[in-house]
């Protein structure tokens, strides 16, 4: 799966949460100031290509509509961040949040149960 730029993601955020759209429906979906009309139009064919969106015609109207999931992309974006900026240690990675200094006493603590409980899982599944 190809990555995306911001404005294929921005893009791709209100194909999402719309389901199927019209191009005047996405633009809509934008906070203001709203981008050019031909803009998404360039950023959605480009979308087509990548094999991200497609769409559904009525005479010369085009209704899009997602192809990848949310949670896919989500997935194979993280696992290309987490290999770019952690070197797939998952060690790294939480060392990183733990001694990020904007994290509450509680968000640490529900990340740890969060983590004794897979650890609980994967024991039992060993069973």
């Amino acid at each position: 799966m190809k990555g995306l730029t911001k404005a294929e993601e921005q893009v791709m955020h209100h194909l999402w949460k719309l389901e199927k759209a019209f191009l005047k429906d996405i633009i809509d979906a934008y906070d203001e100031p709203k981008p050019a009309y031909t803009t998404v139009s360039t950023v959605i064919r480009v979308l087509v290509k990548k094999g991200y969106i497609g769409y559904n015609t009525y005479g010369k109207t085009h209704e899009y509509y997602p192809l990848k999931s949310q949670e896919d992309y989500s997935a194979t974006f993280f696992k290309g961040f987490f290999a770019r900026f952690f070197n797939n240690s998952p060690t790294k990675f939480t060392s990183f949040f733990a001694k990020d200094d904007e994290l509450s006493v509680d968000e640490l603590e529900q990340m740890k149960s969060i983590i004794e409980k897979q650890i609980a899982d994967k024991k039992k599944n060993k069973e």
